[in-house]
């Protein structure tokens, strides 16, 4: 293209009668190697540019730079590059071979200058980098079942292999859960059982105390008769009431060896504290990954339907039959998009009137559901009280079936609650006239609600039975010491059953149901019956809520049972191996499937909502609650919490005034309000983030217009020139 047709082509849309007709039009390379100015500023890209630098500099004429159409965007990633390479691996950048090569010249090249303490460093960091580099290489093939999930990820996709990943993470965390209980309380007391140590037990004789809330019989009718051995092993009672399983076991004020005084009751707190904390900084830092990918795609519909169509295939997925499942699984999301759109359609269109029938229908049902959670509820309670009632009975009034399902009874009900409300809410949820995401997403919500909910209701159930005395005054001891002598051990005992049996009903489900319908489906396909039947569905969220149903319940019961997360751990080896066998044989996936990040943050986010629920009951057992006197390293102080201020109370006076002072509310009320302030400033910046991603999808867009133009006037000019040949 020449100057002088350049310079002719006056600016805005009128410009393009003069393309087209040149006489001197070329296609050749040279044509387009220096375009004009003015073609230039017929980008839609450069004229959203220019409309909003009219509108900055009208509002500030003192404004930034703004960026100009000429500016050569390859020399500013090429400065930026140059300087951080000292910092960023060349490896990192999405540069082609030449360009990285390149770029790796320019590094020698900069090391010659330097002296030869920062080539040192320069050496050493590489070093350290590559160090570091090979030793997570090394640690990934020492990863947990790591052959094992990547071939479910080969066959069923990221999905489902997330629920794996995720059952992996909760193995290794209740592993340390059990090493920091074991290191804390544990291990000092079998080191001066044993005599391995020179150390020996402190017991410090309870001053002021009556006598009668010191007695704690235990139970030794598991020596008469031959099944007792089996209720025990099943109820925690018997011969396991007083090992080291639960919390009546460590009735030791301290532990003495040659140099100092080892505090159980404190080492018994802290580890308590320690595992809770830790358990919560590792779940927040696992799911900030999930919210960061989960608040960047906070997409438009277009974008959706574009990031389904174009990025939305699993190309991990190996098998036959999990690609034809995933193209079902596209073509359900795409309908429920359009499922979605429709509704937001009817919305937008729908009168006063039905607005307010369907807030009406919403709100009955709403009431429905609240009735069929208080009337699991009520049935949990009232279990629960009647096998508090009547498990005091002697075993020989008992036959075994009967004795077993008295212990066994709120176990039972939370398991048929637990059964039972999904499929009612799934049925409600048909008739409240939602989009298709939000009633999976509400439904959910209920199954979360209504499982972990289960066991507070348990555990608030005991604890009002403790602390409530029928035909005599609990002034005495401060607690129920006729039914309940040692309660924290009868609180792990329930925990302890919840776990088992819980452990039982998925062992249970897939030897007798599972594997018997696979059978009748496969072999008696010609019965309509089982055709209808079908096989089971690996759901992944009713999986998901079982084994953090759980982990609430180890998160709660390692207090009161300090091997429980042992015993966690050892169920949840058990159940991945029963549901990858069951998966692979048994089971087929669910036809909606999941991606693997937004099952990260959901599987994290159920986990967290359990730990807050199974914060709230241990707080109040420990603050509110008095201790039992006859058995645990509690039994000098009226609580568990109490230990914190005498331990307080041996610091130095200086020590002590400086705890008393990080306590008062001349320290908290400052540091709530900068803690205040520093959230508002995340808020802010999270706010500028999403700003700036709105800019660059922004950015996208109008690159894409860009090359659409560009092409358009491409194809002008091959026809013109076509055109003229002719």
């Amino acid at each position: 293209m020449s100057e002088s047709s350049g310079s002719a082509l006056p600016a805005g849309r009128s410009s393009r009668q003069p393309f087209v007709h040149q006489e001197t039009l070329s296609l050749d390379s040279s044509c387009f190697s220096s375009p004009p100015v003015n073609f230039l500023q017929e980008l839609p890209s450069y004229r959203s540019i220019a409309r909003r630098r009219t509108t900055i500099l009208s509002r500030d004429k003192q404004s930034g730079t703004l960026l100009k159409p000429t500016d050569s965007y390859s020399s500013q990633l090429e400065g930026g590059m140059t300087e951080n390479l000292d910092s960023q691996s060349i490896r990192k950048y999405a540069l082609n071979i030449s360009e990285k090569r390149r770029l790796r010249d320019i590094q020698e090249t900069q090391m010659k200058y330097l002296s030869e303490w920062d080539q040192w460093k320069r050496y050493s960091s590489k070093s350290w980098k590559r160090f570091i580099e090979k030793a997570r290489e090394m640690a990934t093939h020492l990863e947990l079942w790591r052959e094992d999930i990547r071939s479910i990820e080969g066959k069923f996709g990221t999905g489902i292999q997330s629920y794996f990943s995720f059952l992996r993470f909760l193995v290794l965390l209740n592993l340390v859960i059990f090493l920091i209980i074991f290191m804390l309380v544990l291990l000092p007391v079998l080191l001066t059982r044993y005599k391995i140590t020179n150390s020996s037990f402190v017991l410090i004789p309870s001053k002021g105390m009556d006598i009668q809330c010191t007695v704690y019989p235990i139970s030794s009718s598991g020596l008469i008769y031959f099944y007792s051995y089996i209720i025990d092993l099943l109820s925690g009672t018997g011969f396991l009431e007083d090992t080291c399983l639960f919390y009546g076991h460590y009735t030791i004020d301290g532990v003495k060896f040659q140099n100092f005084i080892y505090d159980l009751p404190l080492a018994y707190l802290l580890s308590t504290v320690a595992y809770l904390a830790l358990s919560l900084l590792w779940i927040v830092k696992r799911s900030v990954e999930g919210f960061k990918i989960n608040l960047i795609r906070s997409e438009e519909h277009f974008q959706s339907y574009c990031n389904k169509i174009f990025a939305g295939w699993d190309f991990c997925i190996t098998n036959r039959s999990m690609a034809e499942l995933k193209h079902s699984s596209l073509r359900y999301e795409l309908r429920a998009d359009l499922e979605e759109e429709r509704i937001r359609q009817k919305i937008a269109e729908r009168t006063s009137e039905e607005t307010i029938r369907i807030y009406s229908l919403r709100l009955v049902l709403n009431c429905i559901v609240l009735a069929v959670l208080a009337a699991c509820f009520y049935a949990i309670y009232r279990a629960t009280i009647f096998s508090q009632e009547h498990m005091k009975k002697e075993i020989d009034r008992m036959v075994f079936g009967e004795n077993l399902l008295i212990l066994y009874l709120p176990s039972v009900v939370i398991t048929l609650a637990n059964f039972i409300t999904p499929t009612i809410f799934a049925k409600i949820i048909h008739y409240e006239d939602y989009s298709p995401g939000f009633e999976i997403r509400l439904t959910i919500l209920r199954c979360v609600f209504m499982r972990l909910a289960t066991i507070c209701v348990l555990v608030f159930t005991l604890g009002s039975k403790i602390t409530s005395c029928d035909n005599y005054s609990c002034e005495l001891c401060g607690y129920n010491q006729k039914l309940y002598p040692c309660w924290e051990t009868q609180v792990g005992q329930e925990m302890y059953k919840l776990m088992i049996f819980d452990l039982i009903i998925i062992l249970a489900v897939t030897l007798f149901v599972d594997f018997p319908r696979k059978i009748l489906v496969t072999y008696c396909s010609s019965w309509k019956l089982f055709q209808c039947w079908g096989q089971q569905e690996f759901a992944i969220p009713d999986n998901v809520l079982g084994i953090v149903y759980g982990q609430t319940i180890c998160w709660i019961g390692a207090f009161f049972s300090p091997l429980l997360p042992a015993i966690a751990t050892l169920k949840f080896i058990i159940i991945f191996y029963v549901k990858e066998i069951s998966l692979l044989y048994t089971c087929r996936p669910s036809p909606r499937q999941f991606r693997a990040s937004n099952s990260n943050f959901f599987f994290l986010l159920v986990l967290l909502i359990g730990l807050c629920l199974a914060i709230i009951p241990l707080t109040i057992s420990m603050a509110r609650i008095p201790s039992s006197k006859a058995c645990g390293p509690f039994t000098n102080f009226n609580t568990t919490w109490e230990v914190v201020p005498n331990t307080v109370g041996t610091f130095p006076s200086s020590l002590q005034s400086l705890v008393y002072g990080v306590m008062s509310e001349a320290f908290a009320v400052p540091f709530f309000m900068i803690i205040c302030l520093v959230m508002f400033y995340f808020i802010a910046l999270a706010g500028a983030h999403k700003r700036v991603v709105l800019q660059l999808r922004e950015q996208l867009s109008l690159e894409s217009r860009d090359k659409r133009y560009l092409i358009q006037k491409l194809t002008e000019a091959q026809r013109d020139m076509r055109n003229r040949l002719d």
